[in-house]
């Protein structure tokens, strides 16, 4: 028979997986709302999420739950900071305490007007229509200055926000880091940029037929893992992954019929995500021991699969022969060295979601600077085009041509993400860490690969990040899993390695 303790536990965690399952019905409105949904429906699905948001923010600012909290704080189930019971307490107590200095009209508003405002941000994307797009993100800015403010913050609004995504960091720690990296990471790309060795890349913008692509990504995301039992691939403007409850994982993409790398490895970038919440565990659904432990780490899960998996050679040993059957016309003479250097071209490049491995942390370096600057109010957001060109061109040598391949190109903005991009560098950070300890544990990866087996990369996952669920916070899972602190080094070293190879340095 349980005791005192046990019960107003149980209280607890029921009404947790409550608002999980509102949060679930959200994610699903949102996600329909990104692939299928009537644009004119776009006012009636935001009072029907910002309606969800708001219930959802009741019912966990509920003052139950806080007295549940103070009572449970000093009870045994608290003792073992590692135990199941624990861990829940722990973030839940986080979580409680952040929200209710959050008016619930303030989360209601936010939630509708950041609806409305993807539709918007589409339909400007498609048109390089930045002005379309303004008054929307000067809304969102001001919104998510009144969150920070709400939730509060020592030195930096930046702070609060980020500490949704990433729990722990900062302004500066994120400066540091990027510090640290990016000197190695300009010489890397200057020698590659100087490196008389430049690969054909018509290869992969031939004429590659959608309908083939869809076919063979969705063989690659199933061959590394992802359950389509328990999941569904489909197409939007800008990819994501959902996932929407236990048995329900859904991931998109986008199709150019004369660029091959833009849907495939899009693919597989979110089947990681995918993989990741598919292998949460299912019996803790609706509690932090059952949630993903921050979004650096979620994005160490897609790189993985997108870079040092489907970028390798022993990948492509397995996969190059059945891309040939399936696009003979492009590819059936092609030698796999093209091939591969190819896929792994470095040069400068406007889109984000398409640049290479090697230069991809500048775009969200600059990403990271822009947002910053706009939340401090160093930069309009009417300023942000011109800005926006302006660093670019700083960074990569080359300036967008329009707003639709600069400043209007992701998602985030609109759905109010403001101190989300700086997750994506911390991911790929935290993949070469975790690839390097796998290569320690398992002797024989590259073999595995080159025959079509993922299973053992995919178990690792599963063992070593996914089942923890937030037990750790990234910055400590990264020091259990690997043994040592997060470092920049392994990447670089990773990037030295192969790309000296490719370039010839």
């Amino acid at each position: 028979m349980p005791g005192k303790y046990e019960e107003l536990y149980d209280e607890l965690i029921k009404r947790n997986q409550e608002i999980a399952i509102i949060g679930s019905c959200a994610g699903l409105l949102g996600w329909d709302e990104r692939t299928y949904m009537p644009r004119s429906g776009a006012q009636a699905r935001a009072n029907q999420i910002a309606y969800l948001s708001g219930l959802a923010h009741q019912k966990f600012t509920d003052p139950k739950i806080g007295e549940l909290l103070k009572e449970l704080e000093q009870s045994p189930l608290a003792k073992d900071e590692l135990s199941d019971s624990a861990v829940n307490i722990r973030e839940i107590r986080d979580e409680y305490d952040k929200l209710i200095r959050v008016p619930q009209k303030l989360v209601e508003e936010i939630s509708h007007t950041t609806t409305m405002a993807q539709g918007i941000w589409t339909e400007a994307r498609a048109k390089s229509d930045f002005a379309k797009f303004l008054p929307w993100l000067e809304k969102i800015i001001k919104l998510e200055l009144q969150l920070a403010n709400c939730l509060g913050y020592k030195k930096e609004a930046y702070d609060a926000l980020l500490d949704n995504y990433e729990p722990g960091s900062t302004y500066e720690s994120v400066v540091k880091v990027f510090a640290e990296f990016r000197k190695e990471l300009v010489d890397l790309v200057a020698t590659i940029k100087d490196s008389k060795r430049k690969p054909d890349l018509s290869i992969i913008e031939r004429e590659y037929p959608v309908d083939r692509q869809a076919i063979f990504g969705q063989a690659a995301a199933d061959a590394i893992g992802f359950d389509f039992a328990s999941g569904r691939l489909d197409v939007t403007t800008h990819p994501f992954c959902s996932g929407i409850s236990p048995g329900d994982t859904r991931i998109t993409t986008r199709y150019s019929p004369r660029h091959f790398s833009q849907a495939f490895f899009g693919i597989l970038h979110e089947a990681g995500h995918g993989i990741y919440d598919q292998g949460l565990d299912k019996g803790h659904f609706g509690t932090p021991r059952g949630h993903s432990v921050s979004l650096g780490i979620h994005e160490s899960q897609s790189r993985m699969w997108e870079n040092f998996v489907g970028r390798s050679k022993p990948f492509w040993k397995h996969f190059l022969p059945l891309a040939q059957k399936t696009f003979p016309e492009a590819l059936k003479s092609v030698a796999f060295d093209d091939f591969y250097f190819a896929i792994n071209d470095v040069r400068p490049s406007y889109i984000r979601v398409e640049a290479d491995e090697v230069s991809y942390n500048l775009h969200i370096l600059l990403r990271f600077e822009l947002e910053s600057a706009l939340l401090k109010g160093d930069l309009s957001a009417a300023d942000l085009p011109g800005a926006w060109n302006e660093k670019f061109e700083q960074f990569f040598g080359i300036a967008p041509k329009n707003d639709a391949e600069g400043c209007l190109q992701d998602v985030h903005w609109s759905c109010g993400y403001i101190g989300y991009f700086p997750t994506y560098t911390l991911g790929n950070l935290y993949a070469a860490q975790f690839f390097a300890k796998v290569r320690e544990d398992i002797k024989d990866l590259d073999r595995q690969f080159a025959v079509g087996n993922f299973s053992g990369l995919k178990t690792w996952l599963n063992k070593n990040i996914h089942t923890h669920g937030k037990k750790y916070r990234a910055q400590k899972l990264v020091q259990v899993v690997t043994g040592q602190p997060l470092s920049h080094k392994p990447l670089i070293s990773y990037l030295r390695t192969k790309y000296g190879e490719l370039y010839g340095f």
